[in-house]
């Protein structure tokens, strides 16, 4: 069984919960700006921070961290987006966090879970989220289209994340115009970044959609490198959660021009 597997099985174990309550964490419904279109026209990279205690790899990463503490730092860095993990047993987040950072900053916010029923959506939604996460690897075909579907009827932006070509192909098909290549195996959790560039190289950039770079950027030079496969931003969670100078990190990430002319 491949760590993904776990995740997904104790995935179904809170799903049962979920819809077993009728208790949610619910915040006003503020409008969010499209991080689609923050990044589509994007001329240099953009950054995703990520409030990150924990992960199944690194154990723990920043125990304790206050996420309104961390999206602020992020927000007053010039973050395009703040992604929030919400999984408790192997990331050590919560719908909790994001409704607290929901509260407290007006940029696009990512609901950063492993989605497999419509009552996540939900409940992501209800905390805050303008945007949820879809893992093309943790889903057949017809869980991902219906899910999709869901989110976007809900009124959500939704990344979709691939990690080889194959999977890119169902993201494309769905119609996803927000593509994150995780770099990260989720089924080994090794990080390759040439995972970005692989699916970079046969990326339809002459469409309207977006490619972002998610896990193992840890500085201005993997930046630049995904940078020039194409991708128009970064999903860094580890290394700004472990940075003492969060606002310099993502400033050296930020001056990276997007460039690729594909």
């Amino acid at each position: 069984m491949t760590i993904l597997d776990k995740i997904i099985r104790e995935k179904r174990r809170e799903v049962e919960v979920m819809l077993g309550k009728n208790k949610v964490v619910q915040v006003s419904g503020a409008s969010r700006p499209s991080l689609f279109e923050k990044l589509y026209n994007a001329e240099h990279l953009h950054v995703i921070s990520e409030m990150k205690r924990a992960s199944p790899s690194k154990g723990l990463i920043a125990e304790g961290a206050d996420p309104v503490a961390q999206a602020l730092t992020y927000y007053n860095a010039g973050a395009a987006c703040i992604s929030v993990l919400t999984d408790a047993n192997f990331f050590k987040g919560s719908f909790e966090d994001l409704a607290a950072v929901a509260k407290v900053v007006p940029i696009p916010l990512l609901c950063k879970d492993f989605m497999i029923h419509p009552i996540q959506i939900d409940r992501a939604k209800q905390a805050g989220a303008s945007i949820i996460l879809l893992i093309v690897a943790a889903l057949n075909a017809e869980e991902l289209e219906k899910l999709y579907a869901y989110a976007v009827e809900s009124g959500l932006e939704v990344l979709v994340e691939v990690h080889d070509t194959e999977e890119l192909k169902h993201a494309l098909a769905l119609g996803a115009k927000l593509i994150g290549v995780n770099n990260r195996d989720l089924r080994t959790f090794e990080v390759d970044l040439a995972r970005t560039e692989e699916i970079a190289a046969v990326f339809p950039f002459h469409e309207k959609r977006v490619l972002i770079s998610e896990s193992g950027i840890t500085g201005q030079a993997d930046a630049r490198r995904v940078s020039n496969a194409g991708a128009k931003a970064v999903l860094v969670g580890e290394s700004l959660m472990r940075s003492g100078t969060v606002e310099e990190s993502i400033h050296a990430m930020q001056i990276v021009p997007v460039g690729t002319d594909k």
